[in-house]
């Protein structure tokens, strides 16, 4: 028989055990080891199992519950994990500490994924694990955030594999109660909100809160019974659907996000965000809220709402490539927003225009985040300058380096993905893990190579027990016979040198660049002297047909019986699994398309274990190799066609593995201690541990977006939205003289004939048409730099202007370089609002 409908209930626990729920239901446990062993010391055997707080109190049989509910050492230590959790979330943190009163008094974080924990399946790969870590570091650092995303009933999907090695989807179904999450309820009731949709209906969302350590995570659902059947399904699934079912989501968002927010923080009194930060595009329809709010409630116009909307906003792009942008038919926009029931009093074309782009039958997500956020930015250097390039063309007249996009750098959290183990043996627990991966005594100080070799092999040893068992798992899963698996007990080697790769599995990613000799990848896995092992993971999107063809590939190479000892594909990847890898691995391989790479994090976390990283040098490898602490796969750069480029790449990572890293592994010492080897996985610890946490990635957030944007915000809504109001003065203002301002003539002077050197000291002069713009209100600069061919300025020298009130304005410089060199002028917006000079995409050239 099959259940009708399914629901879950929770342990009811006695009174003296009442703390250990608030200990399960907040995700700090993920990240603090002394909560997680209190509740394996319950029952170890189930909690390894489960590795779930709340999932292991239910499954506790209750005679278990009452032993404890009287053992004063248990009950002892279960009052100082609640004691340790309320003083984390209580006492004053880095955030408290700065001495800043425009610092926001809270930040709300848009995200359409979360990924903290396998236990609350809500992400499917490195943008939602990225979030999640963001939040985690968040709280760590007493920075006060929301985190706000929608709640997925079937989650992202379980992945299997065919007896062909196909992937194959499926989608548990899952029931909110059973997870850390708790009903945000008002007077017993639900909170619900709504989002008109189209043909005068509306979709309802409910909202659950997981918390996060100190910060609480809003999740929309709108899985109720007050919706349609085809409104219930707006959240059953992340990344599924048409583009009719992914601009619902997207518009739940955004804009039902932002009503969350507010109506959370109304019944509870956490403070009301002052800054809003979109973790991509997707949520970015929060703009046109917060300007329906401003609206409404301040009696302004949209251009006057626009500039306090903008100020307020950072815009985080984790996409290099233009396909990857979300895009969506205008008509499908139109049909959303034209009857003005969604945003009222936001005019439908106003919505249209700021998603504009070069095709005018699409609507660009992308676009709309950077015309609504006055901040901006990619998630390393190179996808900054990458970033900077891919949407020039909404700045035009403008040298790439000026767009304003700039970049923070991905980070990872120390206390999720660092092994514990590691932890303790260089004396670091897990708060300065996270904080501060440099503070204390040196990582060296009082550890011998001995020991690390030891732990490292320790991991391994972890490692390959993990593979055997998902192996046979997975086998079992295809259809195998547990009489035919013998062969499964003998996978891997935990002294054998261990490779890993897991990621997702879009085409750019190369999972099978590995493959492009497989004779000469089996002469590797199979060398008698250095063997090498590979361990291989990742998911394919359920419609992308070329990235399964790769997971059938590799599989199909792997269950070669020749080679399946020592390569593998582990189906299913998820957080789980990902730490055994991080942990147990020598090596971390990245093979994407160079500048394809947004960042890239997973190899960060390898590294925070010890792991040397393989890597084309993309993401966050590009500005952080160095040499010593991992290999830079070499890049056939100038090679235009694509299976060419593929066969020099992977001749180069062949070569890598075989007559560097492979050596340097197995020349041992006396002691069997690769002290080569070592050297460089301490030098990994040492410089590449701070630079890769988490907490320094929120706080160069804090430091360079929310921050000023908090003082921004201020700026344009103190008395009475003065400066958002003088700013949409301005900008009127400009739309009518700017067409007219002209540069007539330059000249470059040289007093008394000096001889043009280095360092001459000449007079730029111009005669400038204002047509009406006050000299206060623009920017006049001179522009000297280096010319080649073609003119362009390079490396140029930028220098300020200033008139005679008259039209004439004239700057003195000292000539920067040696060789031919050019000059321009050129007038630029000027208001105390804007935060770059490009910020209005507007210039007028000489």
């Amino acid at each position: 028989m099959r259940a009708v409908r399914r629901f879950t209930v929770r342990a009811s626990l006695p009174e003296s055990l009442s703390g250990l729920g608030d200990l399960a239901t907040n995700l700090r446990w993920t990240w603090h080891p002394p909560t997680r062993d209190l509740f394996a010391s319950m029952d170890a055997e189930l909690f390894n199992r489960v590795r779930d707080p709340l999932r292991m109190l239910t499954a506790l049989p209750p005679a278990r519950l009452d032993e404890l509910a009287v053992d004063d050492a248990f009950l002892a230590r279960a009052r100082e994990a609640v004691a340790d959790l309320d003083r984390y979330l209580a006492e004053p943190r880095w955030y408290q500490k700065q001495d800043d009163a425009e610092l926001p008094p809270a930040v709300a974080y848009f995200s359409m994924e979360f990924g903290v924990t396998e236990a609350l399946p809500n992400y499917s790969g490195g943008l939602g694990v990225l979030a999640g870590d963001h939040l985690k570091a968040a709280s760590d650092l007493g920075v006060p955030m929301i985190g706000v995303g929608l709640l997925y009933r079937a989650g992202y999907f379980r992945q299997a594999l065919s007896l062909d090695g196909w992937q194959v989807e499926h989608y548990p179904v899952i029931d909110p109660n059973a997870f850390p999450l708790e009903l945000l309820t008002d007077g017993g009731e639900p909170v619900v909100v709504d989002v008109a949709m189209p043909a005068g209906r509306t979709l309802h969302a409910q909202i659950w809160k997981a918390r996060v350590g100190r910060i609480p995570l809003l999740l929309l659902d709108t899985d109720t019974e007050a919706n349609d059947e085809d409104l219930r399904a707006v959240t059953d699934r992340l990344y599924g659907g048409d583009a009719d079912h992914r601009i619902r989501q997207e518009i739940l968002s955004g804009i039902g996000g932002f009503r969350a927010v507010r109506r959370y923080c109304e019944l509870t009194g956490h403070p009301q965000p002052k800054v809003f930060h979109t973790n991509e595009g997707h949520a970015g329809f929060l703009g046109l809220e917060r300007a329906r709010e401003i609206i409404q409630t301040d009696g302004l116009a949209f251009d006057e709402a626009l500039p306090a909307v903008r100020a307020g906003t950072v815009f985080t792009t984790h996409t290099p490539v233009s396909a990857g942008i979300d895009r969506f038919p205008v008509d499908l926009v139109q049909r959303y927003f034209t009857d003005g029931r969604l945003v009222p009093d936001v005019d439908p074309r106003r919505v249209l225009a700021l998603g504009a782009e070069d095709n005018p039958g699409l609507f660009n997500m992308a676009h709309m985040g950077l015309r609504l956020a006055q901040r901006a930015n990619g998630v390393s250097a190179l996808h900054g300058r990458v970033s900077r390039r891919m949407f020039s063309r909404l700045w035009p007249g403008f040298d790439f380096d000026e767009v304003p996009v700039s970049s923070v750098t991905n980070g990872v959290h120390g206390p999720t993905w660092v092994a514990r183990e590691l932890s303790a043996l260089l004396g670091r627990n897990h708060e300065e893990l996270g904080l501060d991966g440099a503070r204390g005594k040196p990582l060296r100080d009082g550890v011998s190579d001995e020991q690390l070799w030891a732990l490292r092999r320790e991991l391994r040893e972890k490692l390959v027990a993990e593979v055997r068992r998902r192996v046979r798992a997975a086998w079992m899963q295809r259809g195998a016979s547990a009489l035919e698996l013998g062969w499964t007990d003998t996978v891997f080697d935990p002294d054998v040198l261990t490779v890993g790769f897991a990621r997702r599995v879009p085409t750019y990613k190369r999972l099978t660049l590995m493959l492009r000799d497989p004779d000469r990848l089996r002469a590797l896995l199979l060398d008698e002297r250095r063997p090498i092992q590979l361990v291989v993971a990742g998911k394919s999107h359920p419609a992308d047909e070329g990235g399964k063809q790769l997971i059938q590939q590799i599989v199909r190479f792997v269950d070669d019986p020749e080679v399946r000892r020592r390569i593998v594909f582990l189906p299913d990847y998820d957080m789980s699994m990902a730490r055994y890898l991080y942990r147990g691995c020598d090596v971390w391989l990245n093979t994407p398309v160079r500048q394809l790479e947004a960042c890239g994090t997973s190899g960060m976390k390898s590294a925070l274990n010890g792991g040397l990283n393989l890597s084309i040098r993309d993401g966050w490898w590009d500005e952080c190799y160095d040499g010593s602490n991992g290999w830079a796969i070499p890049t056939a750069d100038g090679v235009t066609d694509p299976l060419r480029r593929d066969e020099l790449e992977a001749a180069a990572l062949y070569d890598l593995l075989g007559h560097q890293i492979a050596p340097l592994f197995y020349d041992r010492d006396a002691g069997g201690v690769p002290g080569g080897w070592l050297s460089m996985v301490w030098h990994t610890l040492e410089t590449l541990g701070p630079r890769v946490q988490a907490a320094r990635m929120v706080r160069e957030y804090v430091e360079s977006g929310y921050l000023p944007a908090s003082r921004m915000v201020a700026e344009a809504t103190g008395d009475g939205y003065r400066g958002a109001l003088s700013l949409a003065e301005y900008r009127t203002k400009l739309d009518v003289s700017w067409p007219r301002v002209r540069i007539f003539d330059t000249e470059l002077l040289v007093e008394d004939a000096a001889p043009l050197v280095t360092g001459t000291e000449v007079t730029i002069r111009a005669r400038i048409d204002l047509a009406g713009l006050d000299p206060s209100e623009v920017d006049v600069q001179a522009v000297v730099g280096k010319v080649g061919d073609g003119d362009e300025l390079t490396g140029p020298l930028t220098v300020p202007m200033s008139g005679d009130g008259i039209g004439a304005f004239a700057a003195r410089l000292k000539l920067p370089h040696p060789g031919s060199i050019g000059y321009t002028v050129r007038v630029l917006p000027k208001h105390r609002l804007l935060a770059t000079p490009a910020e209005l995409a507007r210039v007028v050239h000489a």
